[in-house]
């Protein structure tokens, strides 16, 4: 999966990934649930140099329960969440994957926050499975 692209829902903002990315995870706490509007947010970690963006973004700042702040990146426009940056995480931007123009080979390896999951939710089959956030210090892209 290397040169995919993706964008926001009218087209505003675009953005290529020149590599396929190391992780992927969904993501099931609070933050990423309203600005989902879903029960979950499923998350590509792509390397910030693999990473090129078109367009205006907005972002707003939220503060999670580890007490950092994420910056998460919207089209102004029409609204959609297009990528996060987490502090503990220098380098990584989290894209959304629901923005690829193709979700093709597209497997959570992990579901994190699954404390905040909704009762109906089954887990991928095969994907490893955190409460809360596991410790980014010892993961590996």
């Amino acid at each position: 999966m290397t040169n995919r692209e993706g964008g926001c829902l009218c087209g505003a903002v675009r953005y290529s990934l020149a590599a396929k990315p190391g992780f992927t995870a969904i993501c099931h706490c609070h933050h990423c649930q309203k600005q989902s509007g879903g029960a979950f947010s499923v998350n590509l970690f792509v390397y910030a140099g693999d990473f090129e963006i078109s367009g205006t973004t907005q972002v707003v700042r939220t503060v999670g329960d580890s007490g950092q702040a994420s910056d998460r990146f919207f089209c102004p426009a029409c609204g959609s969440p297009i990528m996060t940056l987490a502090p503990n995480l220098p380098g990584v931007v989290l894209v959304k994957a629901g923005t690829l123009d193709s979700s093709e080979g597209i497997v959570p390896q992990a579901e994190i926050y699954t404390d905040f999951a909704v009762p109906w939710h089954l887990p991928v089959e095969g994907a490893a499975l955190s409460a809360r956030a596991p410790d980014p210090a010892g993961a590996e892209l």
